[in-house]
Protein backbone atom coordinates (compact mmCIF):
# COMPACT_ATOMS: atom_id res chain seq x y z
CA UNK A 1 0.00 0.00 0.00
CA UNK A 2 2.80 1.98 0.79
CA UNK A 3 4.63 1.80 -2.10
CA UNK A 4 0.99 2.39 -4.25
CA UNK A 5 0.50 5.75 -2.90
CA UNK A 6 4.76 6.67 -3.54
CA UNK A 7 4.06 6.23 -6.64
CA UNK A 8 0.77 7.87 -7.42
CA UNK A 9 2.57 10.47 -5.73
CA UNK A 10 5.77 10.41 -7.74
CA UNK A 11 3.65 9.84 -11.18
CA UNK A 12 1.79 13.19 -10.20
CA UNK A 13 4.99 15.06 -9.82
CA UNK A 14 3.87 16.14 -6.42
CA UNK A 15 7.26 17.63 -5.95
CA UNK A 16 6.05 20.31 -8.06
CA UNK A 17 3.47 21.50 -5.70
CA UNK A 18 5.32 23.88 -3.61
CA UNK A 19 4.61 26.44 -6.66
CA UNK A 20 1.05 26.46 -5.94
CA UNK A 21 1.46 26.32 -2.27
CA UNK A 22 3.38 29.45 -2.12
CA UNK A 23 1.74 31.36 -4.94
CA UNK A 24 -1.43 30.47 -2.83
CA UNK A 25 0.44 31.92 0.16
CA UNK A 26 1.03 35.53 -1.55
CA UNK A 27 -3.10 35.74 -2.02
CA UNK A 28 -3.60 34.32 0.88
CA UNK A 29 -1.75 36.02 3.20
CA UNK A 30 -2.90 39.85 1.20
CA UNK A 31 -6.53 38.45 2.00
CA UNK A 32 -6.52 37.54 5.00
CA UNK A 33 -5.16 41.47 6.03
CA UNK A 34 -8.32 42.94 4.06
CA UNK A 35 -10.75 40.64 6.08
CA UNK A 36 -10.90 37.93 4.24
CA UNK A 37 -12.61 34.41 5.21
CA UNK A 38 -9.34 32.37 6.27
CA UNK A 39 -11.03 28.93 6.50
CA UNK A 40 -12.56 29.19 2.85
CA UNK A 41 -8.59 30.40 1.90
CA UNK A 42 -7.45 26.84 3.23
CA UNK A 43 -10.41 24.91 1.77
CA UNK A 44 -9.30 26.62 -1.96
CA UNK A 45 -5.67 25.66 -1.03
CA UNK A 46 -6.97 21.79 -1.18
CA UNK A 47 -8.82 22.69 -4.30
CA UNK A 48 -5.69 24.31 -6.48
CA UNK A 49 -3.62 21.67 -5.31
CA UNK A 50 -5.04 18.71 -6.61
CA UNK A 51 -6.40 21.04 -10.05
CA UNK A 52 -2.25 21.51 -10.04
CA UNK A 53 -1.86 17.52 -9.68
CA UNK A 54 -4.86 16.44 -12.05
CA UNK A 55 -2.54 19.26 -14.71
CA UNK A 56 0.47 16.81 -14.38
CA UNK A 57 -1.03 13.77 -14.48
CA UNK A 58 -3.45 14.49 -17.77
CA UNK A 59 -0.01 16.47 -19.59
CA UNK A 60 1.60 12.39 -18.99
CA UNK A 61 -1.11 10.87 -20.32
CA UNK A 62 -1.63 12.47 -23.60
CA UNK A 63 2.21 12.83 -23.63
CA UNK A 64 2.16 9.43 -24.35
CA UNK A 65 -0.62 8.57 -26.39
CA UNK A 66 1.17 11.06 -28.58
CA UNK A 67 4.16 8.78 -28.15
CA UNK A 68 3.28 5.42 -28.92
CA UNK A 69 1.44 7.47 -32.45
CA UNK A 70 5.16 7.75 -32.95
CA UNK A 71 6.33 5.31 -35.74
CA UNK A 72 9.60 4.57 -34.35
CA UNK A 73 8.98 4.85 -31.10
CA UNK A 74 10.92 2.27 -28.47
CA UNK A 75 10.38 1.68 -25.19
CA UNK A 76 13.49 0.51 -24.28
CA UNK A 77 15.30 3.58 -26.18
CA UNK A 78 12.97 6.37 -24.39
CA UNK A 79 13.46 5.29 -20.90
CA UNK A 80 17.04 5.66 -21.28
CA UNK A 81 16.55 8.93 -22.32
CA UNK A 82 13.57 10.16 -20.96
CA UNK A 83 13.16 12.26 -17.90
CA UNK A 84 12.70 10.80 -14.75
CA UNK A 85 9.30 13.09 -14.14
CA UNK A 86 7.86 12.33 -17.65
CA UNK A 87 5.56 9.50 -18.69
CA UNK A 88 7.64 6.94 -17.14
CA UNK A 89 5.70 5.00 -14.97
CA UNK A 90 3.15 4.45 -17.84
CA UNK A 91 6.26 3.55 -20.45
CA UNK A 92 8.02 1.04 -17.64
CA UNK A 93 4.29 -0.56 -17.22
CA UNK A 94 4.39 0.50 -13.45
CA UNK A 95 0.97 2.14 -13.69
CA UNK A 96 -1.48 1.48 -16.64
CA UNK A 97 -2.21 4.77 -19.20
CA UNK A 98 -6.35 3.80 -18.11
CA UNK A 99 -4.85 4.08 -14.63
CA UNK A 100 -3.31 7.18 -14.72
CA UNK A 101 -6.65 9.27 -16.58
CA UNK A 102 -8.53 7.95 -13.95
CA UNK A 103 -6.46 9.72 -11.59
CA UNK A 104 -6.60 12.64 -13.04
CA UNK A 105 -10.41 12.46 -13.32
CA UNK A 106 -10.39 12.11 -9.68
CA UNK A 107 -7.80 15.15 -8.54
CA UNK A 108 -10.35 17.06 -11.29
CA UNK A 109 -13.69 15.91 -9.65
CA UNK A 110 -12.52 16.54 -6.34
CA UNK A 111 -11.32 19.82 -7.16
CA UNK A 112 -14.76 20.44 -8.65
CA UNK A 113 -16.64 19.84 -5.86
CA UNK A 114 -14.68 22.29 -3.81
CA UNK A 115 -16.04 24.61 -6.42
CA UNK A 116 -19.46 23.77 -6.02
CA UNK A 117 -19.09 23.98 -2.54
CA UNK A 118 -17.93 27.85 -3.22
CA UNK A 119 -20.31 28.61 -5.68
CA UNK A 120 -22.61 27.63 -3.22
CA UNK A 121 -21.29 29.81 -0.51
CA UNK A 122 -19.54 33.03 -2.37
CA UNK A 123 -21.57 33.48 -5.20
CA UNK A 124 -21.60 32.49 -8.71
CA UNK A 125 -18.16 34.41 -9.68
CA UNK A 126 -16.53 31.13 -8.61
CA UNK A 127 -17.65 29.77 -12.11
CA UNK A 128 -15.66 32.02 -14.06
CA UNK A 129 -12.26 31.37 -11.81
CA UNK A 130 -13.48 27.62 -12.04
CA UNK A 131 -14.28 27.64 -15.69
CA UNK A 132 -10.39 28.76 -16.41
CA UNK A 133 -8.63 26.49 -14.49
CA UNK A 134 -11.01 23.58 -15.61
CA UNK A 135 -10.16 24.38 -19.20
CA UNK A 136 -6.04 24.94 -18.34
CA UNK A 137 -6.11 21.96 -17.10
CA UNK A 138 -7.77 19.67 -19.65
CA UNK A 139 -6.08 21.87 -22.34
CA UNK A 140 -2.86 22.51 -20.81
CA UNK A 141 -0.92 18.98 -22.56
CA UNK A 142 -2.36 20.52 -25.89
CA UNK A 143 -1.10 24.47 -25.16
CA UNK A 144 2.77 22.75 -24.13
CA UNK A 145 3.47 21.66 -28.05
CA UNK A 146 2.31 24.99 -29.25
CA UNK A 147 4.25 27.50 -27.70
CA UNK A 148 1.64 28.27 -25.08
CA UNK A 149 3.04 26.54 -22.20
CA UNK A 150 4.34 29.61 -20.12
CA UNK A 151 1.25 31.54 -21.17
CA UNK A 152 -1.18 29.00 -19.65
CA UNK A 153 0.85 29.37 -16.56
CA UNK A 154 1.28 32.64 -16.12
CA UNK A 155 -2.69 33.14 -16.34
CA UNK A 156 -2.94 30.26 -14.20
CA UNK A 157 -0.72 31.52 -11.42
CA UNK A 158 -1.76 34.95 -11.98
CA UNK A 159 -5.45 36.29 -12.26
CA UNK A 160 -6.92 33.06 -12.49
CA UNK A 161 -5.53 32.03 -9.02
CA UNK A 162 -5.09 35.63 -7.39
CA UNK A 163 -8.20 36.86 -8.52
CA UNK A 164 -9.87 33.55 -7.27
CA UNK A 165 -8.42 33.25 -3.78
CA UNK A 166 -9.32 36.32 -3.51
CA UNK A 167 -12.88 36.18 -4.25
CA UNK A 168 -13.41 33.34 -2.34
CA UNK A 169 -12.11 34.51 0.58
CA UNK A 170 -13.67 38.20 0.28
CA UNK A 171 -16.56 37.57 -2.26
CA UNK A 172 -15.61 40.50 -4.28
CA UNK A 173 -13.19 41.12 -7.23
CA UNK A 174 -10.07 42.93 -7.03
CA UNK A 175 -8.01 44.76 -9.60
CA UNK A 176 -5.10 44.60 -6.91
CA UNK A 177 -4.93 41.35 -6.60
CA UNK A 178 -4.57 40.94 -10.26
CA UNK A 179 -1.84 43.22 -10.20
CA UNK A 180 -0.08 41.37 -6.73
CA UNK A 181 -0.06 38.32 -9.14
CA UNK A 182 2.40 39.80 -11.38
CA UNK A 183 5.77 39.35 -9.79
CA UNK A 184 4.86 35.85 -8.03
CA UNK A 185 3.43 34.97 -11.42
CA UNK A 186 6.91 35.47 -13.09
CA UNK A 187 8.84 33.37 -10.73
CA UNK A 188 6.65 31.03 -11.33
CA UNK A 189 7.06 31.22 -14.95
CA UNK A 190 10.78 31.17 -14.76
CA UNK A 191 10.37 27.51 -13.04
CA UNK A 192 8.64 26.30 -15.69
CA UNK A 193 10.99 28.08 -18.55
CA UNK A 194 13.96 26.29 -16.73
CA UNK A 195 12.06 22.94 -17.69
CA UNK A 196 11.54 24.09 -20.97
CA UNK A 197 15.16 24.73 -21.54
CA UNK A 198 16.52 22.08 -20.25
CA UNK A 199 14.07 19.85 -22.40
CA UNK A 200 15.59 21.69 -25.35
CA UNK A 201 16.41 18.07 -26.98
CA UNK A 202 13.74 16.06 -25.96
CA UNK A 203 10.69 18.23 -26.80
CA UNK A 204 12.08 18.90 -30.38
CA UNK A 205 12.54 14.89 -30.89
CA UNK A 206 8.75 14.62 -29.54
CA UNK A 207 7.75 17.68 -32.10
CA UNK A 208 6.68 19.97 -29.03
CA UNK A 209 7.13 23.74 -29.75
CA UNK A 210 8.09 25.50 -26.97
CA UNK A 211 9.55 29.38 -26.55
CA UNK A 212 12.78 27.27 -25.52
CA UNK A 213 12.96 25.35 -28.75
CA UNK A 214 12.23 28.40 -31.02
CA UNK A 215 15.65 29.45 -30.64
CA UNK A 216 18.60 27.57 -32.54
CA UNK A 217 20.36 26.47 -28.81
CA UNK A 218 19.85 25.94 -25.40
CA UNK A 219 22.22 29.07 -24.61
CA UNK A 220 20.52 31.20 -26.95
CA UNK A 221 17.20 30.39 -25.00
CA UNK A 222 18.61 31.98 -22.03
CA UNK A 223 17.76 35.80 -23.32
CA UNK A 224 14.23 34.71 -22.09
CA UNK A 225 15.27 33.43 -18.94
CA UNK A 226 17.77 36.67 -18.26
CA UNK A 227 14.49 39.07 -19.31
CA UNK A 228 12.12 36.97 -16.78
CA UNK A 229 14.86 37.01 -14.12
CA UNK A 230 14.75 40.80 -14.97
CA UNK A 231 10.89 41.34 -14.59
CA UNK A 232 10.87 39.80 -11.63
CA UNK A 233 12.76 42.10 -9.52
CA UNK A 234 11.21 44.94 -11.19
CA UNK A 235 7.64 44.64 -11.23
CA UNK A 236 7.31 44.94 -7.54
CA UNK A 237 7.41 48.42 -8.01
CA UNK A 238 4.06 47.88 -9.41
CA UNK A 239 2.44 47.18 -5.83
CA UNK A 240 3.67 50.34 -3.93
CA UNK A 241 2.67 52.63 -7.41
CA UNK A 242 -0.61 50.81 -6.81
CA UNK A 243 -0.45 51.73 -3.09
CA UNK A 244 -0.86 47.83 -2.73
CA UNK A 245 2.13 47.43 -0.25
CA UNK A 246 4.83 49.42 0.70
CA UNK A 247 9.03 49.58 0.27
CA UNK A 248 9.57 46.56 2.19
CA UNK A 249 8.38 44.97 -1.12
CA UNK A 250 11.66 45.33 -2.24
CA UNK A 251 12.91 42.44 0.59
CA UNK A 252 12.48 40.21 -2.45
CA UNK A 253 16.03 41.87 -3.54
CA UNK A 254 17.57 39.81 -0.89
CA UNK A 255 16.80 36.31 -3.67
CA UNK A 256 18.79 37.96 -6.06
CA UNK A 257 21.85 36.48 -5.54
CA UNK A 258 20.03 33.01 -5.86
CA UNK A 259 18.62 34.36 -9.39
CA UNK A 260 22.10 35.18 -10.13
CA UNK A 261 23.58 31.52 -9.14
CA UNK A 262 20.07 30.17 -11.02
CA UNK A 263 20.90 31.71 -14.11
CA UNK A 264 24.78 30.75 -13.81
CA UNK A 265 23.59 26.76 -13.63
CA UNK A 266 21.43 27.08 -16.68
CA UNK A 267 24.24 28.44 -18.54
CA UNK A 268 26.60 25.97 -17.65
CA UNK A 269 23.93 23.07 -18.35
CA UNK A 270 23.30 24.39 -21.88
CA UNK A 271 27.20 24.13 -22.52
CA UNK A 272 27.28 20.34 -20.62
CA UNK A 273 23.72 18.81 -19.67
CA UNK A 274 25.81 16.64 -17.86
CA UNK A 275 27.05 18.99 -15.61
CA UNK A 276 25.83 19.26 -12.07
CA UNK A 277 25.74 22.32 -9.99
CA UNK A 278 27.93 22.02 -6.71
CA UNK A 279 25.33 22.03 -3.59
CA UNK A 280 25.73 24.61 -1.65
CA UNK A 281 23.78 25.37 1.76
CA UNK A 282 21.27 27.92 0.52
CA UNK A 283 20.41 25.11 -2.81
CA UNK A 284 18.02 23.25 -0.06
CA UNK A 285 15.45 21.81 0.17
CA UNK A 286 16.87 18.99 -2.22
CA UNK A 287 15.32 15.72 -2.02
CA UNK A 288 14.87 13.36 -4.62
CA UNK A 289 17.28 13.21 -7.24
CA UNK A 290 15.13 10.81 -9.28
CA UNK A 291 18.66 9.45 -11.02
CA UNK A 292 19.13 13.34 -12.85
CA UNK A 293 21.16 15.16 -10.36
CA UNK A 294 22.17 17.69 -13.39
CA UNK A 295 18.25 18.00 -14.08
CA UNK A 296 16.55 17.96 -10.87
CA UNK A 297 19.23 20.14 -9.01
CA UNK A 298 18.43 22.84 -11.28
CA UNK A 299 14.90 22.36 -10.94
CA UNK A 300 15.05 22.62 -7.34
CA UNK A 301 17.18 25.56 -7.60
CA UNK A 302 14.83 27.36 -9.24
CA UNK A 303 10.98 25.55 -7.23
CA UNK A 304 13.32 27.02 -4.22
CA UNK A 305 14.49 30.39 -5.84
CA UNK A 306 10.33 30.88 -6.15
CA UNK A 307 9.64 29.22 -2.18
CA UNK A 308 12.06 32.17 -1.04
CA UNK A 309 10.53 34.72 -2.99
CA UNK A 310 7.45 34.23 -2.25
CA UNK A 311 8.15 33.65 1.47
CA UNK A 312 9.87 37.08 1.44
CA UNK A 313 6.64 38.64 -0.26
CA UNK A 314 4.27 37.71 1.81
CA UNK A 315 6.35 38.29 4.90
CA UNK A 316 6.54 42.20 3.03
CA UNK A 317 2.65 42.44 2.82
CA UNK A 318 2.29 41.43 6.88
CA UNK A 319 4.58 44.30 7.42
CA UNK A 320 3.15 46.61 5.01
CA UNK A 321 -0.40 45.96 5.79
CA UNK A 322 -0.22 45.54 9.72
Amino acid sequence: MLNQITTILECSRVFSLPMTIMSWLVIFTYSSLVAGHIRYGFLALIGVCLAHLATNVFDDYFDYKSLIKQVDFNKKEYLKNSQKTKCRYIIAGLMKPRQIFALGCIYLLLAILIGVYFFFKCGAGVIYFALIGGILTVLYSFLSKIRLSEVAVAIAYGPALFGGIYYVMTKTYSWDAIILSIPSMIVTVILLYIHTVMDFDFDINEGHQTIANSFNSRLDSLVVLKWLLILAYITPVLLCIFDIADWQVFAVWLTIPLAVDLYKSMVDFSVDPESVPEHKWYHFPMENMMGEPAFMTRIYQSRNLMIYYSLILSAAIVLALI
